[in-house]
């Protein structure tokens, strides 16, 4: 028995996202978000999976998005490398999924206009506002949250797998009133656990989704549990049409091609940061025997012809330190540098 990797993003929208896949996500996001907790009682996804749908990388139809019970609306991505403000991106896609919610006919609000009041112990901002459209707008919103998972580490400042980011006041830490947008992230490279030493639900959901496509049968820790389980059998490479297949390999083979592309521009990067590095060793180094020489051959050199000096080039340094000795005087260094700036 082979199961597909989840971490491809079209793998992961199929094991996830499917119609029949409501209790596995329930599942999932109930040991991601709120610990193992039974929290989530029921949801919708909203944008089921469709294997037929064309895609490019740029596609965010592999995206999950369900409504919870309570509407909240939860957005779940994974994401292979690391890319380029990519945690600006996840912010955006978050912000953007909340404001969405306003796209609302104003003209129907405008034929129901109605009244709210709120009333809050911790703030006097709630007053009431008659006949103000704009509040059943406000209202109305519901908490987002993006769930983010990484086949690369975002936060070297710590070794938790899981991170969870809400709005708090920087000097007291205390949650803002509304806890309207929350962040998650779940990075794979930091999850070391083997099976035998897995035991909370997020831990399960982990290595399913980190080690999946590397078994051959479904472990009994992993089966004891019956959404992953299902999970798996959602996965299970024998159970795809060809064009399932088709499609899953394409898209495979499209992540390791821009991860390659990723890995090869930061090691691009590394090699010019390293000769960069170099040279500006050596340019230190020049500057520096060309100024021991200096005052060697004519004592105190003036400030203002130090720091031209240090403007040189690694070359104009190397010229320089040859002609000191033809130099008589520092009258004679100031002509070759004003040649020099001259040029």
């Amino acid at each position: 028995m082979k199961f597909i990797s989840p971490k491809v993003d079209y793998a992961f929208k199929k094991i996830f996202g499917s119609e029949q896949s409501q209790q596995v996500l329930i599942s999932f996001l109930n040991a991601i978000i709120y610990k193992g907790e039974p929290t989530i009682k029921s949801l919708t996804i909203v944008n089921p999976y469709n294997p037929g749908q064309i895609m490019t990388l740029k596609d965010s139809y592999l995206d999950i998005k369900a409504v919870l019970f309570d509407g909240s609306i939860v957005v779940i991505k994974i994401q292979i490398a690391g890319v380029s403000a990519f945690s600006k991106q996840v912010f955006y896609n978050l912000t953007k999924a909340y404001n969405n919610q306003l796209s609302i006919d104003e003209n129907h609000l405008s034929k129901n206009r109605v009244s709210y009041e709120r009333s809050d112990e911790k703030s006097a901002c709630f007053t009431k506002r008659p006949d103000f459209p704009t509040d059943a707008l406000y209202l109305s919103l519901t908490p987002v949250i993006t769930l983010t998972v990484t086949d690369c580490i975002m936060f070297n400042e710590t070794t938790n797998v899981i991170n969870h980011f809400v709005f708090k006041e920087e000097t007291g830490r205390f949650e803002y009133p509304d806890a309207e947008l929350q962040l998650i992230f779940i990075e794979l490279p930091k999850f070391k656990k083997t099976l035998s030493e897995l035991t909370s639900l997020s831990d399960k959901w982990i290595y399913f989704i980190k080690e999946a496509a590397t078994l051959d049968a479904i472990p009994e820790s992993l089966g004891e549990v019956s959404e992953i389980e299902l999970a798996l059998n959602i996965a299970n490479q024998a159970k795809m049409t060809v064009e399932e297949w088709e499609t899953l390999d394409q898209r495979g083979m499209m992540l390791q091609e821009e991860k390659g592309r990723i890995a090869y521009a930061r090691e691009k990067a590394k090699e010019a940061g390293r000769k960069e590095g170099k040279e500006e060793g050596q340019i230190i180094q020049a500057i520096s025997l060309v100024k021991r020489l200096l005052q060697k051959r004519f004592g105190e050199i003036p400030a203002a012809m130090v720091s031209q000096v240090e403007s040189l080039s690694l070359a104009e340094l190397e010229s320089l330190t040859d002609e000191i000795l033809d130099f008589t005087g520092l009258s004679d260094v100031l002509s070759w540098l004003e040649r020099i700036e001259n040029k």
